[in-house]
């Protein structure tokens, strides 16, 4: 339960926590923390998502969803780390990890809050095509809310002159739009998250086509359905 303590103490407290990250207080314990909070609570969502086939695909979608978000940091923290070494940043890899991490758990507590929505909509509504881009809409709203506090926080980390800044701004807005690059066609290779009843489990689907090209192929069955 600490761990939640840590997670609590955050959402109750930001400027004070950041402040610690800044001062690198205890930054382990933040970083595990923060990584067994939100890897549980996309757990659950995860669950969520693949109710809609259940059996296996429960299990599958709790695993995957976390495994997602947690693959996403590793391949593009990295990036960010050497590119803000360049721009004059002193900041330690360490620091950067929990500033990611703290991001990663407010979209999943948002997703946490989300879910009895979503599984009311589960139980109500047997429609793919509605369930998938209700899905979509509230990983990208949550995903939004997350990459904002991570924008205001890096902000925040700055002890550099004028065009230091603006540069570093550069980098950090650039590199949050190949974040969302990155983790959208991620999760499009690690599906299906929600399954279909009708069809026989598949841990991974052969890859084709893209995320988006999905999405408007879904918005296309929902606003013209023959």
């Amino acid at each position: 339960m600490k761990y939640f303590a840590i997670l609590t103490h955050f959402l109750r407290d930001r400027s004070q926590f950041l402040e610690e990250i800044s001062k690198e207080i205890r930054l382990e314990k933040k970083i595990i923390a923060l990584l067994i909070c939100s890897s549980t609570f996309f757990a659950i969502y995860g669950a969520i998502m693949g109710s809609f086939a259940g059996g296996l695909q429960i299990l599958s979608s709790a695993i995957k969803l976390p495994a997602l978000y947690l693959l996403t940091l590793i391949i593009c923290l990295p990036t960010l780390y050497f590119f803000d070494i360049i721009s004059g940043s002193k900041r330690t890899f360490p620091q950067y990890m929990a500033l990611l991490l703290a991001s990663m758990s407010i979209i999943s507590v948002m997703l946490f809050g989300f879910a009895p929505i979503t599984f009311f909509f589960r139980i109500s509504i047997h429609d793919y095509v509605f369930f998938s881009l209700l899905n979509i809409v509230i990983l990208a709203i949550s995903g939004f809310i997350g990459i904002n506090f991570f924008y205001q926080a890096m902000q925040s980390f700055t002890d550099q002159d004028a065009e230091q800044i603006k540069y570093r701004t550069s980098v950090v807005k650039g590199w949050l739009v190949l974040y969302g690059f990155v983790g959208s066609q991620l999760g499009w290779t690690l599906r299906p998250f929600f399954g279909e009843p009708s069809q026989p489990f598949e841990l991974f689907r052969t890859l084709e086509s893209n995320f988006y090209l999905q999405v408007l192929n879904l918005i296309r069955q929902a606003l013209f359905p023959y």
